[in-house]
């Protein structure tokens, strides 16, 4: 895979899927920041099974192996964290290394020069980058520089099926829009929804777009939005994902009810397990829910997944993906020269060392790490996890969900009108129109 194509890259990544995948404890308590001096580096991250414990081993194992160079880690319930961390951005009060999603947030970090930039000890420190996925570093780049270390899982969006369903119609897994289209009708006769969807959630609808969008015109069609381009949801392909979209919704192509059904109930899984609904695009992070709650579903066989089909003429790489390309960590530009040294040292030495790959992969996390097949062979779930690592090393883009991309205003009206347009209450030039006014803010 080219690094070239992930320079272009500079948005990605889904809250959502975080917080969906991960059921949060309580917060962890609060810790200082830059601006309490001392000379250990701080590191806060998210609470929560199965990230918190891999996390905190992390640190352990390196303040284990460092005496001279400590860092003090302060772990925070989602929601409590974003708030935590933004007011401490913002008062240049950051701990040294800081968790987060990259895309529209560390953009927003990087515009008030609360990080510094990595791309020169990248550079200089080539080992480090070469083990990680090249499609990884999109949602840690900015204006073409690179300012957070990607760490982590990678969680891309699926399509999920129910072999049981298709084999009671006689069917084939869809290999183009097309034969999408062409099943939902005998699916509907055969009593089985076409597809699963938890349209009250929002996000959940935005997966399908980011998929039709890609698909049709490639990842430019959204790098333009995220560039800011005057009227870049005008461009023709964005009309006719839009247009598709809506007519796989009139063509009763969703569960009946899907606007009232919530994603984190897991009611969407719920439906595909329990044999109600064919099929299902979400994020990985599911896998582990439907395993534990579906019976046998997934212990039996019954569960199916692909990469996203192909559009008829679309212009997009159907080897593409949308949704977690990773996690990431940045330094904060207010730290001590002997705290950055410490976090650089902990880049380099301790994130996703051989003993966290394999915490990652006893819990269901693919690492973004390079040639981790045999350690994925000997895994709980080698087919599973084999298919989403290929799915993520081999994308040439690996597009961050669109509002993680966008500041939070702009996602904000982006879920909304995403929601209108699901509802049939907004047509396509409408739903470009709202979207045109926000470009920018």
């Amino acid at each position: 895979m080219a690094h070239s194509a992930m320079s272009r890259r500079s948005f990605l990544n889904l809250a959502a899927g975080t917080g969906a995948g991960v059921a949060l404890a309580a917060c962890g308590s609060s810790g200082p920041g830059q601006g309490e001096g001392g000379s250990e580096a701080t590191y806060w991250y998210l609470t929560g099974a199965p990230g918190e414990q891999i996390r905190t081993n992390t640190v352990n194992r390196f303040n284990k192996a460092n005496s001279d160079s400590q860092i003090k880690p302060t772990a925070f319930e989602n929601d409590a964290y974003k708030t935590k961390i933004r007011t401490a951005i913002g008062a240049g009060q950051a701990p040294t290394i800081i968790w987060g999603w990259g895309g529209g947030g560390l953009k927003s970090w990087v515009d008030a020069g609360q990080v510094d930039d990595l791309t020169d000890w990248f550079a200089q420190n080539p080992a480090v980058k070469d083990r990680l996925f090249p499609s990884s570093f999109g949602a840690a780049t900015v204006n073409g520089k690179i300012y957070a270390m990607p760490c982590e899982t990678v969680e891309p969006i699926v399509l999920f099926y129910d072999k049981r369903a298709f084999d009671k119609i006689k069917a084939e897994p869809p290999q183009s829009w097309g034969e999408i289209m062409s099943l939902v009708p005998r699916f509907n006769a055969a009593g089985i929804a076409p597809f699963s969807l938890a349209g009250q959630s929002r996000w959940t609808n935005m997966m399908w777009l980011e998929f039709l969008f890609d698909r049709i015109g490639g990842p430019e069609v959204f790098q333009a939005v995220f560039d800011g381009e005057k009227g870049a949801w005008s461009n023709p392909a964005s009309l006719d994902a839009l247009t598709k979209i809506q007519d796989l919704i009139k063509a009763n192509g969703f569960v009946k009810g899907f606007s009232s059904v919530v994603a984190d109930a897991n009611a969407d899984q719920a439906l595909l397990y329990t044999g109600k609904a064919a099929m299902m695009v979400h994020g990985t992070w599911t896998y582990g829910s439907m395993a534990e709650e579906g019976g046998n579903f997934v212990s039996g066989g019954n569960l199916g997944f692909m990469n996203f089909p192909p559009v008829e003429g679309g212009k997009g790489d159907p080897s593409d993906t949308v949704g977690n390309p990773g996690q990431y960590l940045a330094i904060s530009s207010k730290a001590s020269a002997e705290q950055k040294e410490t976090a650089k040292k902990f880049f380099s030495t301790a994130v996703l060392d051989d003993t966290e790959i394999g915490e990652w992969l006893d819990t269901g996390g693919v690492p973004i790490v390079k040639g981790s097949e045999s350690k994925i062979a000997s895994s709980k779930a080698p087919e599973f996890l084999t298919f989403v690592n290929e799915t993520a090393s081999k994308a040439k883009v690996f597009a961050q969900s669109w509002d993680q991309a966008l500041s939070p205003t702009a996602a904000e009206k982006l879920l909304d009108n995403i929601a209108k347009l699901f509802q049939l209450s907004i047509t396509p030039q409408q739903y470009v129109d709202n979207m045109n006014q926000v470009i920018g803010q």
